[in-house]
């Protein structure tokens, strides 16, 4: 369909294979991760070959129809996650990009004049309470948000749910943070119903590589 509707076909791969294959030199990948049916945990890292929930007797998998041995398991809930490091790397890896990475340093207003969020009382204590991290002026501030839509409102009464959980470098000016090329989209969440109550255990993957950056 997309080589139907492209002028110049020669340049879109054939298949989806090729594409995906084309996609994978950039280092950007999406990782599936199984969740538990009521957002108590992920089967992730050290839970990652559990085939229940671990305090209790909830499955990880649906029940295989009958008479159908080779069929892979079907997870019951599932996540997306793209990892998030190698996304804020390649804004290093642009000779523009990485000249801006230190413009909330070096455009501070006086007293009084809030334009950014460097300007603000809470970034100034967090500089105070974390002195090591500040001194250096291309480390990263990292803003978080989420919402969720129901993709399927046209095509289904029945409730659903997709919630996506975007990262924002506040680094970059903000006509740069606030347009859709410097927000990241790191999570995935599908759930039948509002997941906010245990939005702590999607965050799980980016907290992760939150902690080794």
């Amino acid at each position: 369909m997309l080589l139907d509707v492209t002028p110049i076909k020669e340049l879109l791969p054939k298949k989806n294979y090729d594409a995906k294959m084309l996609i994978s030199k950039l280092g950007l990948e999406a990782k599936r991760i199984d969740c538990c049916v009521d957002d108590c945990m992920l089967y992730y890292n050290n839970d990652g070959a559990l085939t229940e929930y671990k305090f209790g007797n909830k499955p990880r998998y649906r029940v295989k129809t009958a008479g159908i041995s080779n069929k892979k398991p079907v997870p019951i809930e599932t996540m997306f996650y793209l990892p998030i490091i190698p996304m804020l790397q390649k804004m290093f890896a642009s000779m523009i990009i990485a000249s801006q990475m230190t413009w909330n340093y070096e455009n501070r207003r006086s007293l009084g004049m809030l334009h950014h969020p460097s300007d603000g009382e809470a970034w100034k204590h967090f500089d105070q309470v974390h002195p090591d991290f500040a001194i250096d002026m291309r480390n990263m501030r990292l803003g978080l948000c989420t919402d969720g839509f129901n993709p399927y409102i046209q095509a289904s009464y029945s409730s659903y749910s997709c919630w996506s959980i975007i990262v924002t470098p506040y680094n970059l000016p903000l006509e740069m943070s606030m347009t859709k090329p410097y927000m990241f989209l790191s999570c995935v969440v599908l759930r039948p119903f509002n997941p906010i109550v245990g939005i702590n255990v999607y965050l799980q993957p980016l907290i992760d590589d939150l902690k080794k950056l």
